[in-house]
């Protein structure tokens, strides 16, 4: 392990990944109190119905949104260590221009679907006029392009710091509604003012970052300038946006598929499981944060990103069977702090569990494939391992309840890794062929 820390872009992307985590811990802790608080406060229905308006908000736009975010890092992190800031600037304006145009797309979608299929989802007649307005969410909960800016410009000090904000005020609102004895609707009002909240105070640090870079201008949407310049853009960026809408079928569509199975008590129940493994795998989730970044600044033939994938997945597998072990023995005293209405879900969390440690061990392939030109083969990984996954989630729940929609997740993500796994591997040992098309990529 020491010798890895002479690695000084190994060194960047644990310093990263440790701004992202300093009060990512803290807002884990601040949500998770919400959560409690509305679990406990709530009917199992209630709850069950808030997880699915939120969880529907949050899949329709992981549906419709494109990955801005990878596209800036892709097409700009080498021109922008460069000094090309002209390249840059119309990286941003092509991403600012696809998320306004999926965000309202995803709106108008979203609600359209509400209208005349909400049962099918698990949300009651009574609560669709709520989740039609929780939909206005959708533009900014699906707009990437904050994000992709301030990693391109390495202020994940800002990123750490906004991070608390939506849990922050969640908090607050959960504690408020306890003491006034308010009820559903003041949940809802909680965590819809809480994430846009959050998604606004991103827009401004970003405004304030291009400011300070004199690259105001770059946040003025366009489609049409950056394909000119960026060969290659619009392939790249349809690709991750159909990988990102079938990976969304892991958690939102998966919990929606459940609620429409089993109704909404038992979608609060998946919800609560899903999201405490969620929270476990963050380390790996921060560390993907600060590894993507670093890696696209790489050159792909040498052995270096190679190297750097495997010293962080090993680290980030390790702290994956020490989550699970932790789960293993406190999940269920946990999960008795929402209620005994809600203690099936520490068994379900309790087989889900494995599915972390593969999840936090392999994080570094997506980046790996991405940085060699194979965004393909991600897109295929997902294809397989999404249809296999939603096949078995019907079958198994339908035949086992919620444990079996635990064993179904494990299967699908240890399948979708593994498709991942022989893509890279390829990789590694073609990368001098692969060289010549990725830098040139990269380098436009």
């Amino acid at each position: 392990m020491s010798g890895w820390l002479k690695d000084r872009v190994f060194r960047t992307v644990l310093k990263n990944a440790g701004y992202l985590g300093s009060t990512k811990l803290i807002g884990a802790l601040i949500g998770l109190g919400a959560l409690i608080g509305a679990g406990r406060m709530l009917t199992a229905v209630e709850f069950g119905t808030l997880m699915l308006i939120h969880t529907y908000a949050l899949g329709v736009g992981a549906l419709t949104k494109f990955q801005s975010w990878q596209m800036i890092l892709k097409f700009g992190a080498r021109p922008y260590e460069q000094g090309n800031r002209s390249i840059v600037a119309k990286a941003i304006r092509f991403a600012v221009g696809l998320d306004m145009a999926s965000g309202v797309f995803g709106m108008v979608v979203g609600m359209t679907i509400l209208c005349f299929a909400a049962s099918y989802v698990g949300i009651g007649q009574q609560y669709t006029p709520i989740a039609l307005l929780y939909c206005t969410l959708i533009p900014t909960m699906s707009s990437a392009t904050p994000t992709g800016v301030l990693r391109l410009v390495g202020r994940f000090d800002l990123l750490a710091k906004q991070q608390i904000i939506t849990p922050l005020l969640r908090g607050v609102g959960a504690l408020l509604s306890w003491i006034l004895g308010l009820g559903f609707v003041s949940f809802v009002a909680t965590w819809y003012l809480a994430d846009i909240a959050g998604d606004l105070v991103l827009w401004v640090m970003t405004v304030k970052e291009l400011r300070e870079r004199d690259m105001q201008s770059a946040l003025r949407p366009s489609l049409r300038e950056a394909p000119a310049s960026l060969p290659g853009v619009w392939n790249f960026v349809w690709l991750t946006n159909l990988n990102t809408t079938l990976d969304a079928c892991w958690s939102p569509v998966g919990n929606l598929i459940v609620g429409g199975m089993l109704g909404a008590a038992a979608a609060g129940r998946y919800k609560i499981a899903t999201t405490l493994l969620d929270s476990a795998v963050k380390p790996a989730r921060f560390l993907e944060k600060g590894f993507y970044p670093e890696i696209m600044r790489l050159d792909p033939k040498s052995r270096h990103p190679w190297h750097l994938a495997l010293r962080t997945g090993l680290l980030s597998g390790a702290i994956g069977l020490c989550v699970m072990l932790v789960i293993l023995i406190g999940g269920k005293p946990l999960i008795s702090l929402f209620g005994h209405k809600y203690a099936e879900a520490s068994t379900l969390m309790t087989i889900m569990s494995p599915a972390l440690v593969i999840s936090m061990a392999c994080f570094p392939l997506e980046s790996l494939l991405y940085m060699a030109g194979q965004a393909k083969a991600v897109l295929v990984a997902q294809i397989v391992s999404v249809i296999t996954y939603i096949t078995a989630l019907v079958c198994l729940t339908h035949a086992f309840g919620l444990h079996g929609a635990g064993i179904s997740y494990i299967f699908g993500i240890f399948l979708l890794n593994i498709l991942a796994m022989i893509p890279a591997l390829i990789g590694y040992t073609r990368r001098y062929l692969l060289e010549s098309e990725t830098v040139t990529n990269s380098e436009v």
